[in-house]
């Protein structure tokens, strides 16, 4: 790896900004090296042209398509990082650059996740479908030539789908990255005594009042409070 920033993008829902917010100053407090972090702003994109999907009530977040642009923002080069913004970072960052693979197109946690509820976060539709969550941690090879199909049009006019379940990759361009990264809480199970990497409140996370009291929640809650407090040093 060169000196060069990571690029991190972060999923931006203004439902969710409190999550934005840990979710950054959790990464910025282990990051190891130098990053750069950039919001995934639906009404920037759509001020700019890059994004014109018309809604969709199936989806749950303002990111839900605009994640796959990533390549794009970065002009198909080098490595990037894509997460939801509901997640909090318990270790540094930076280690998941070992992943990067010239050879594959993106690399993620390939979950095999069912989640028995009907709901989530704040009553959205919890959807199911084969790779649900792959795209929730996306680690881009901005470079590859596969990246190259997603280009906007791809991304504003095909299907979620086709999208979320990486079809305009071969399987075989798709690494896997360690399920610690990608730790799906009230789905994935502890390993040993040690916490995970990242825990991804998927279902609904302590920002909202009915999942106050998940696995892991105190720990957001602490990292929630150190924020406020060195905003204010």
């Amino acid at each position: 790896m060169n000196n060069a920033p990571i690029r991190v993008f972060i999923g931006w829902d203004p439902d969710q900004a409190i999550a934005y917010d840990v979710c950054r100053f959790s990464i910025q407090q282990r990051a190891s090296v130098n990053i750069e972090i950039q919001p995934l702003m639906l009404d920037r994109l759509r001020a700019s042209g890059v994004y014109y999907r018309p809604p969709d009530p199936l989806a749950s977040t303002e990111f839900t398509y605009s994640r796959f642009l990533v390549p794009y923002l970065c002009k198909y080069e080098g490595f990037a990082l894509f997460c939801d913004c509901d997640f909090l970072w318990l270790d540094d960052i930076g280690k998941l650059w070992h992943y990067a693979d010239e050879n594959k197109a993106l690399c993620c946690v390939k979950q095999d996740y069912g989640p028995p509820e009907q709901t989530k976060m704040d009553g959205k539709l919890q959807t199911r479908y084969p790779r649900k969550n792959w795209s929730s941690l996306m680690l881009f090879n901005c470079s590859h030539a596969a990246n190259q199909a997603l280009v906007p049009e791809c991304v504003n006019t095909r299907p979620g789908s086709y999208l979320h379940q990486f079809k305009w990759l071969k399987d075989e361009l798709i690494g896997a990255i360690d399920p610690d990264w990608n730790w799906l809480e009230g789905w994935s199970e502890h390993k040993n005594s040690q916490p995970p990497r990242a825990v991804h409140f998927t279902r609904g996370g302590p920002w909202l009042e009915d999942w106050a009291h998940v696995d892991y929640a105190e720990e957001w809650f602490k990292e929630r409070d150190r924020m406020f407090a060195s905003r204010t040093e």
